[in-house]
C-alpha cells in the first residue's frame, strides 16, 4: 500500500543526486507520473532535525515506505553533495 500524502515516510535506499541516505526522513507532498512511462514518482519535502526544511525533491515510489513502530529515528551529520 502506497503512503498517504503528507505522511512521513522512510527512504529504502540512498538517492545520492538528493543528498540522501536509505533510513532519511521526509514528508510526502505528492506522486507525480513520469512523462515517459517509467516510474511514478513521489515528491517529498526534506527537513533536518530542527524542522527546517532544506528541499523539495522527487524520488522513485519504491524508494519510499512508511514508517512503521518497530523503526527508531536517527540523526546524521548533512554532508554536501
Amino acid at each position: 500500500m502506497k503512503p498517504t500524502l503528507y505522511e512521513d515516510i522512510a527512504l529504502t535506499r540512498n538517492i545520492p543526486r538528493e543528498n540522501l541516505q536509505k533510513g532519511d526522513i521526509a514528508v510526502l507532498i505528492d506522486y507525480v507520473h513520469a512523462p515517459d512511462g517509467g516510474e511514478e514518482g513521489a515528491v517529498l519535502e526534506v527537513f533536518n532535525a530542527i524542522g527546517e526544511s532544506l528541499a523539495v525533491v522527487t524520488v522513485p515510489v519504491s524508494a519510499i515506505a512508511s514508517l512503521r513502530a518497530d523503526q527508531v529515528p536517527s540523526v546524521r551529520t548533512l554532508v554536501a553533495a
